[in-house]
């Protein structure tokens, strides 16, 4: 017996989302502990477990970006649970190819590529909301990485200076011990900002279906949609892990702790203000950032190549997936 409002229609919409949620929590489990478990700060079975831990808690800390999701991209008004299916299918697929191929793309920007392709066959380009499409999600697509990665690089020129006297050995040590209070930092800026996204399609799902009357995240979706992520994070992801951790950047203590507490700063800020951005994207840059510090050798600069080749290619792959699932899903869900 469903819910007095729910329909058959929206329970599996809300049943995708949970999907969704918990297929980028292991997608990007990486985001949160990669450098952490790279530079052997944290065994990797507590990285998990403190990270799984940080995003539940982090999930709490908002609803901005939520917001945005449910109600500032496309009009609620013409949003059907067909369009809204569509689009987390088209992030699901995305999400699982990467997962697969150990590429660190945005579960973000599949989201909601998913539900701007979809929309767009579905209710038209009339329901797209471009102001909040340009300033919520293309520009802070564009600046974040630039910010994470400049952030990065500065932090780690004041760490340099600042402990260009001191011995290597106590200095990676104390930072190693250091990069515990950052990973979890950083977990909680990733539960705070990706956990949202979920609770965002889920509300937009709710006032389509006429369960809500205006876009205000309820109680029982912001508890699900931190379970959901932190379950997946739980289980961790091992293949992106490997990518982020050793191959872009050659990491030590030092770098792992100025990339976490950049990325982590940043997250919140675009949080605070409602941008749905990448926390794929800003740690990368920001581990980009860091690495630029030893000199351009510093970073692997083919694997950077194909990280950025799949930033660009995400939303536009997955509109297309979004748009080709609304055909097939319109016709069920009359």
């Amino acid at each position: 017996m469903l819910p007095e409002g729910f329909t058959v229609a929206l329970f599996l919409v809300v049943v995708l989302a949970v999907i969704f949620d918990y297929i980028n929590g292991f997608h990007d489990t990486a985001n949160a502990i990669a450098t952490s478990v790279a530079t052997r700060a944290i065994r990797p079975r507590w990285a998990i477990a403190m990270a799984a831990s940080f995003n539940f808690i982090g999930a709490f800390a908002g609803t901005a970006v939520a917001k945005t999701i449910g109600a500032g991209l496309v009009d609620d008004q013409t949003t059907t649970q067909a369009i809204v299916a569509a689009a987390l299918i088209g992030a699901i697929i995305w999400n699982v190819v990467t997962w697969y191929y150990g590429i660190p793309s945005s579960s973000s920007h599949a989201l909601i590529g998913g539900l701007l392709g979809a929309t767009i066959i579905g209710a038209g380009f009339g329901a797209l909301k471009l102001e909040g499409i340009r300033d919520k999600v293309l520009v802070p697509m564009v600046t974040s990485p630039l910010i994470g990665f400049a952030v990065g690089f500065a932090l780690m020129i004041v760490l340099y200076w600042i402990f260009r006297n001191a011995q290597r050995k106590p200095v990676s040590a104390g930072f190693r011990r250091a990069q515990i209070f950052s990973a979890g930092y950083m977990a909680f800026a990733h539960g705070s900002n990706d956990a949202q996204k979920t609770m965002g399609i889920i509300t937009l799902a709710l006032v389509s279906a006429g369960v809500l009357t205006e876009p205000t995240v309820p109680t029982w979706v912001i508890i699900v949609a931190a379970s959901a992520i932190s379950l997946g994070t739980a289980i961790g992801g091992w293949r992106i892990m490997k990518t982020m951790g050793h191959k872009v950047v050659e990491l030590e203590p030092v770098h792992g702790f100025a990339a976490e507490t950049t990325a982590a700063t940043v997250l919140l800020g675009t949080a605070t203000l409602g941008m749905p951005v990448s926390t794929t994207h800003v740690i990368s840059s920001a581990i980009m950032g860091v690495g630029s510090s030893k000199g351009p050798r510093g970073v692997r600069w083919g694997v950077a190549r194909n990280i950025l080749t799949a930033w660009v290619i995400t939303i536009p792959i997955t509109m297309a997936i979004g748009a080709a699932s609304w055909f097939v899903l319109h016709s069920i869900f009359q």
